[in-house]
């Protein structure tokens, strides 16, 4: 076992958590931003500058380098859950400094129509065939879902993003197929989270921990699936440049339980093959 694990960390597989059960992975839940897709990529530059702005605003607000630490502090607590609950915090926020807060129904969508200007230029080219959907997606995503798949694990996906949005942008980089169920976030918003997702899976298929395994790049997937006795896959992954580890990433997702961290899925069959060994 020591010498297989020298060799996936070789391989940029780092194992966080030894012993890992073997051969029992039966369903896989996937996140979708930032661990499948990188359409959103650069989200938080959207999101973090629109809520500094509008508590800048209040009347009891502090310096900007302290708002700019409060701010980053609850969207990466945040991060994995649906978009609204961010908002409500920001609401919750504005009022703690003397203002009042719109809806955070209306604080969504000011972020969604500045995320739609920085992003929409991939979405056309997408739609149009001048953009590959494999450049827009964690480099090696596709090959991983396809060994998973053709090896009888039934796979979910789950996002904090609008379930509109996730069916869109799913079948725009032509990866809707491989998933029995897709869910992302709802109107009605206590409706759904991944931890209800997860359960659902484990309930319904009647599953033991370990028969679940599940890929993320945030804390949400991460801890839901350990709190329900499954496998946990963080991907670390530097967003920007498509290769290499985020720091900040790795080491949110392993203070978060994951067992593994990957930089991408290039190295997926080395992992999959300690996973799930031939007999």
């Amino acid at each position: 076992m020591e010498n297989i694990t020298k060799l996936l960390n070789q391989n940029s597989i780092e194992i966080i958590t030894p012993g890992i059960p073997q051969g029992t992975i039966k369903f896989a839940l996937f996140d979708f931003d930032g661990t499948i897709s990188l359409i959103r990529e650069g989200w938080q530059q959207i999101m973090i500058p629109m809520m500094v702005e509008i508590l800048l605003s209040t009347p009891r607000h502090e310096n900007l380098e302290e708002i700019e630490q409060v701010v980053r502090a609850y969207v990466a607590k945040t991060t994995g859950k649906q978009t609204i609950y961010q908002m409500i915090r920001l609401a919750e926020e504005v009022e703690l400094r003397g203002g009042t807060p719109e809806d955070p129904l209306a604080y969504k969508q000011r972020y969604h129509d500045l995320l739609m200007d920085r992003i929409i230029h991939r979405l056309d080219g997408l739609r149009e065939g001048k953009i590959q959907p494999d450049d827009l997606m964690v480099p090696g995503t596709l090959n991983a879902l396809k060994q998973v798949t053709q090896n009888g694990v039934v796979c979910f996906l789950a996002s904090g993003t609008d379930e509109k949005y996730v069916f869109d942008e799913a079948n725009l980089l032509g990866v809707d197929h491989f998933f029995q169920g897709i869910y992302g976030a709802q109107d009605n918003y206590e409706s759904f989270s991944k931890r209800m997702v997860i359960q659902k899976i484990i309930h319904e298929n009647h599953l033991n921990g370990p028969e679940l395994i599940a890929f993320g790049d945030g804390y949400v997937e991460i801890e839901d699936t350990k709190t329900a006795g499954g496998i946990a896959i963080g991907l670390a992954t530097d967003e920007a440049n498509r290769s290499g580890v985020d720091e900040w990433k790795r080491d949110r997702l392993i203070a978060s339980g994951a067992d593994v961290i990957m930089p991408d899925f290039k190295p997926f069959s080395q992992l999959w093959d300690y996973l799930m060994p031939l007999d």
